[in-house]
């Protein structure tokens, strides 16, 4: 439980920071052209998805060669559920106060617009975008990709009895890994095409 837990909070934290690093790069990236923006922006989010993945995969294949028991990883998966939960509601509830109460301020009381930079609930605003939506994110992607492995592993275990039922899930998803870390360089944008007809 508690190293499904530590594992669903890194991913969720090591989102939020590279996030936040990313957010920058691009918005810069984005006055060369489409292609660098792309680049920067897409080699970030392959970051989190990359970490989530071997993440998941090191501490399920790690604790059934420790234990020897498909049983045993249950308990991280339900480790990555709380936490995943916890960020996606308590991201979800702090994002939305953070809206409301900026609007509130800005519109009602100051006059100003929406997302002006003179209305400080804007920031919190921000964070609270950044805390949902990716945070909650990574947190949410790790418990269902560790939570679909599991599964896998459990039935392979009931019907397949012996070790080859519970490995296969393992190196499908292992496999997968290898599949994307190759697709990732493929990833390219042309220069003049315009991406909003795709």
């Amino acid at each position: 439980f508690i190293v499904g837990a530590v594992f669903s909070g890194t991913a969720g934290y090591a989102g939020m920071s590279i996030a936040t690093i990313a957010n920058v790069r691009t918005a810069y990236s984005a006055r060369k052209g489409v292609s660098a923006a792309l680049n920067v922006a897409f080699s970030s989010g392959s970051v989190m998805g990359m970490m989530v993945a071997g993440m998941g995969l090191l501490g399920l294949s790690g604790l059934y060669l420790i234990f020897r028991d498909p049983t045993i990883v249950n308990g991280y998966a339900l480790g990555a559920s709380s936490i995943a939960l916890f960020a996606r509601v308590g991201g979800g509830v702090y994002t939305k106060a953070a809206d409301v109460g900026a609007d509130l301020v800005g519109k009602v009381e100051a006059g100003i617009p929406e997302d002006d930079p003179r209305n400080a609930g804007v920031i919190a605003d921000n964070v609270g975008d950044n805390v949902g939506d990716v945070a909650g994110m990574g947190a949410d992607l790790f418990e269902s990709y560790v939570g679909s492995i599991i599964a896998t592993m459990t039935v392979g275990a009931i019907v397949y009895p012996g070790i080859s039922g519970v490995l296969m899930p393992l190196l499908v998803a292992s496999a997968g890994i290898i599949a994307s870390l190759v697709g990732f360089f493929f990833v390219r944008a042309r220069e003049g095409v315009r991406l909003g007809a795709a």
